[in-house]
């Protein structure tokens, strides 16, 4: 999946002479953590997100301190050094930059123009998605050796007993890098048979567990 399908394309935005008081407001009505700072041809200059906001301001307590704070400009605690996307960028590349710089959202430019923004909720909300975890289905875990083919044995006996794969994720075992596990979701709330088969066909089942034994 590219960024241009799961992105927000509806974006609120604020100038660097907004004050911080109006980032406060806008992201309390809102309800958002993230705010992009843009110029009048709609560039990027600069990001602020809650956490600066709190950091700039003191106290509630400090009802003085306070005021001032919340009238100086946005300028003045935006950050300018911000790693940005493109709209044709894959999903999985954008959560690997979050992850990696311990980010909570990205910009995504196109042209050098501010087109939408992704955030840690935006790719779990796509995670859950992907993975069909929001539907009604149950979880098989097998464990394969890293050959070529593999995948298509396993898929294969769910093609033979006609039953709906939601979706596929393949990850390294970690305890053998020889093998990989094999996670399918699929469409039935008693995968028993399906774990039968896999068995007879010589599978190693990790999960689920057979209540039988």
């Amino acid at each position: 999946m590219i960024v241009e399908e799961m992105m927000k394309k509806e974006i609120f935005t604020l100038t660097e002479n907004h004050l911080i008081a109006d980032a406060l407001q806008l992201m309390r009505d809102q309800k958002i953590r993230h705010l992009p700072i843009i110029d009048e041809a709609n560039h990027l200059i600069g990001l602020v997100t809650d956490r600066d906001i709190r950091d700039a301001t003191p106290s509630i307590l400090d009802t003085v301190q306070l005021k001032e704070g919340l009238s100086q400009p946005i300028k003045r605690i935006m950050k300018t050094d911000i790693i940005s996307g493109h709209p044709l960028d894959f999903v999985e590349d954008i959560a690997a930059t979050l992850y990696e710089h311990r980010i909570g959202c990205m910009p995504i430019l196109n042209d050098n123009q501010l087109v939408g923004i992704v955030t840690q909720t935006d790719l779990l909300h796509t995670y859950v998605e992907l993975t069909g975890a929001h539907q009604p289905g149950s979880q098989i875990e097998v464990r394969v050796p890293n050959r070529t083919g593999k995948l298509f044995e396993v898929t294969s006996v769910f093609r033979n007993l006609k039953a709906n794969i939601l979706s596929v994720l393949v990850y390294p075992d970690k305890e053998d890098s020889n093998y990989k596990i094999i996670v399918l979701r699929v469409q039935t709330m008693n995968p028993l048979s399906l774990v039968d088969k896999l068995r007879d066909e010589g599978h190693s089942v990790l999960w689920p567990i057979d209540p039988r034994k």
